[in-house]
C-alpha cells in the first residue's frame, strides 16, 4: 500500500483533531486531508500480544480497508487502533467492526444492492 500514515505527527493530528468511533475490537479515527487520496495508519500495541498476533491483526485491518476503499469518502485519513479482542477475532468480525465504525463516522457509502 503506497499511501500509508507513518509519521508520528500524522497519528497525533488524527487523535486530537479527528473524529472517532469505537467497537469491541477496534477504534477508528478519521479526518479529511488535502492530499487527493485517502491514507491508512494502523496501531497495534505491545499489549495485544506477540509480534505474530499483532501482525495478523494488522493484516486483517489492511484487507478490510483494501476491499472497501472504493466505498469510502475520498481524501480521508484513517487511523485504526486494534483492541485486545481483535487478536482472536475472525476476519468477518474485524471487517464488521471496521465498517460499523466507518458508518458511525459517516464515511462509508454502501454500494447499490448491498445489505447493511
Amino acid at each position: 500500500m503506497k499511501h500509508t500514515l507513518k509519521e508520528n505527527r500524522d497519528f497525533r493530528r488524527l487523535y486530537y483533531r479527528g473524529r472517532s468511533a469505537s467497537s469491541d475490537c477496534l477504534v477508528v479515527y478519521a479526518m479529511h486531508n488535502r492530499f487527493g487520496e485517502g491514507r491508512l495508519g494502523i496501531t497495534a500495541g505491545v499489549k495485544l500480544g506477540s509480534a505474530v498476533q499483532r501482525n495478523r491483526v494488522k493484516r486483517l485491518i489492511r484487507e478490510a480497508y483494501r476491499l472497501h476503499r472504493d466505498e469510502l469518502r475520498p481524501n480521508t485519513d484513517i487511523v485504526v487502533v486494534a483492541r485486545y479482542r481483535a487478536v482472536g477475532a475472525s476476519y468477518q468480525r474485524v471487517e464488521r467492526a471496521y465498517l460499523r465504525c466507518l458508518k458511525q463516522l459517516g464515511l462509508y457509502q454502501m454500494k447499490e444492492g448491498e445489505k447493511s
